[in-house]
C-alpha cells in the first residue's frame, strides 16, 4: 500500500519545484526518511525527469544535491552543484584515442534506455577506441543485452530501482573506486548510478556527461536521435546506432512477438478486452505468437487470461528479458505497449506497432517514441479507442503477411 502521507509530502515538494518556489523543508525532510523514499523517487524525481524541460534539470540538481548531502556526509550540496554546472556543458573529446586504456560506459539501469541510449554510446566507443578495454557498467540484467559482444566487458554494479535512498547511494564508494583508474574515461548517459550526473565518480577531466533531459531543448527529437547527435558532437562519431547483442536464440522464430507489460502504469493500457481481441485476431490469421509473461503478479495473470481467451495456441515466454529480446529480433512483427521491447524491435529493424500511453508530457512522448530503420507505427493508447476494430483501422502493419 502506498504511504499516503509520504505521497502528500511528495506532491507538495513537486509543486514547489515546478512553480519555482521555495521547497517545503519539513516535507522534504520526511521524504528523506526511509518511509518517504518511494514517493521521493516515484513522484518527485521521476516527474522532474519525465517532463524533459531543460530548466527542471537545475531544479532537480538543487533538490537532489541537498538530499545526497543529508545522507552521504562526505558530499556537500554546494560542491555537487558547482561540479554539476561544469560537467553538464557538452565538450569535445580532444585527446588521442590511443592514450585511453579503459572506457567505462554507465548503464541507464532501465532496459529500454540501455537500448535506446546507452547502446549508441557503446557503438561509438567501439569505433573510436578499438584498442581500449570497453566496459558496460551496471546490473547483470542490462548487461545480458550485450553479453555476446566480444568487444565489451562487464563491470557489475547492482542498483535497486525500488530500493531505499541509502541503498541507492551506497554504491557510490564502490563505483568511484572502480572507475578511477589511470588512462581512463567515464561516459555517463544520464545514469541512475550517479543520480543523473550528481555523484562524482572520477576526475572531472575524465568524465563525459550526456544530460539527456535537457539536450535538444524544446525540439521534438527522439532520444536515440539526440544521443547520436551528442556522440557526434562529443566524440566525432557520426554513424553510431542502437544495437543489442544478447546470447543467440534457439528454436524456430515466432511470427509475432508481443509485450503487454506496463510497469505498474495502468494508463499505458488500452482497456479490456483489447488484449484478448488482439491475440484472437493474430490466432485467426494462423500466426505463431510469443508473448512475454512479464515479471509476475498482476501482469502475468492479465497476460495469461488474455491468452486463455484468445481461442488458440499462444506461446508464453518465461525467461530473461535478454532472451526475449533475442526472439524479438528474429520475429516478423513486434507489438507492445511502450516498453523496452519496442526499443529492441526498433534497434533490430523489426517492423513494430508501439501502443504509447500514460506519458507525463507531450515531450516525453516525443523523446521516448521508438525510432529505427524498420517500419514503425506508433499510436497513442488514449486515442486508439477500446475496440479492436478501431485500433485495426490505424494499424496497417497488422495486415501484412507475417509468414
Amino acid at each position: 500500500m502506498p504511504n499516503t502521507s509520504a505521497e502528500q509530502d511528495a506532491q507538495e515538494v513537486l509543486a514547489a519545484c515546478l512553480a519555482g518556489t521555495p521547497r517545503p523543508a519539513e516535507a522534504l525532510e520526511r521524504l528523506i526518511e526511509p518511509g518517504g523514499n518511494r514517493a521521493l523517487f516515484g513522484t518527485v524525481v521521476e516527474r522532474l525527469a519525465d517532463l524533459f524541460e531543460p530548466r527542471l534539470c537545475g531544479v532537480y540538481a538543487e533538490l537532489f544535491s541537498e538530499v545526497i548531502s543529508r545522507v552521504v556526509l562526505d558530499l556537500h550540496a554546494d560542491q555537487l552543484l558547482e561540479r554539476y554546472a561544469r560537467v553538464r556543458q557538452p565538450r569535445r573529446f580532444d585527446r588521442d584515442p590511443l592514450s585511453i586504456d579503459h572506457v567505462y560506459v554507465l548503464s541507464r539501469v532501465t532496459l529500454g534506455a540501455d537500448v535506446a541510449v546507452t547502446s549508441i554510446v557503446l557503438d561509438a566507443v567501439k569505433q573510436l577506441f578499438p584498442n581500449a578495454s570497453l566496459y558496460f557498467v551496471g546490473p547483470e540484467k542490462s548487461w545480458e543485452l550485450f553479453a555476446a559482444d566480444s568487444a565489451l566487458e562487464h563491470l557489475p554494479i547492482s542498483y535497486g530501482r525500488s530500493g531505499a535512498l541509502l541503498d541507492r547511494l551506497s554504491i557510490w564508494p564502490e563505483l568511484r573506486e572502480a572507475l578511477s583508474t589511470p588512462r581512463s574515461i567515464v561516459i555517463d548517459p544520464d545514469s541512475r548510478l550517479t543520480q543523473l550526473g550528481l555523484l562524482p565518480v572520477c576526475a572531472e577531466e575524465n568524465y563525459y556527461f550526456f544530460e539527456s533531459r535537457s539536450y535538444g531543448g524544446d525540439s521534438d527529437e527522439a532520444l536515440p536521435d539526440l544521443t547520436r547527435r551528442w556522440v557526434a558532437q562529443t566524440f566525432g562519431i557520426e554513424k553510431a546506432k542502437p544495437f543489442i547483442s544478447p546470447l543467440p536464440a534457439t528454436g524456430n522464430p515466432a511470427d509475432v512477438t508481443i509485450s503487454l507489460g506496463v510497469g505498474e502504469n495502468a494508463a499505458k493500457r488500452i482497456p479490456d478486452p483489447f488484449e484478448e481481441n488482439l491475440l484472437r485476431f493474430l490466432v485467426d490469421r494462423e500466426s505463431s505468437i510469443l508473448v512475454d509473461r512479464g515479471a509476475g503478479g498482476e501482469e502475468a495473470e492479465r497476460v495469461e487470461r488474455a491468452a486463455a481467451h484468445s481461442g488458440g495456441r499462444v506461446g508464453m515466454w518465461d525467461g530473461s528479458f535478454a532472451g526475449f529480446a533475442a526472439r524479438i529480433a528474429r520475429s516478423s512483427l513486434y507489438i507492445g505497449y511502450d516498453s523496452a521491447g519496442g526499443h529492441v524491435a526498433a534497434a533490430s529493424g523489426v517492423p513494430m506497432v508501439s501502443i504509447f500511453g500514460g506519458f507525463a508530457s507531450e515531450r516525453m512522448f516525443q523523446r521516448w517514441r521508438p525510432v529505427g530503420p524498420g517500419p514503425i507505427q506508433v499510436i497513442r493508447a488514449g486515442d486508439a479507442g477500446t475496440t479492436l476494430g478501431e485500433v485495426m483501422a490505424s494499424l496497417p502493419l497488422l495486415n501484412r503477411d507475417l509468414h
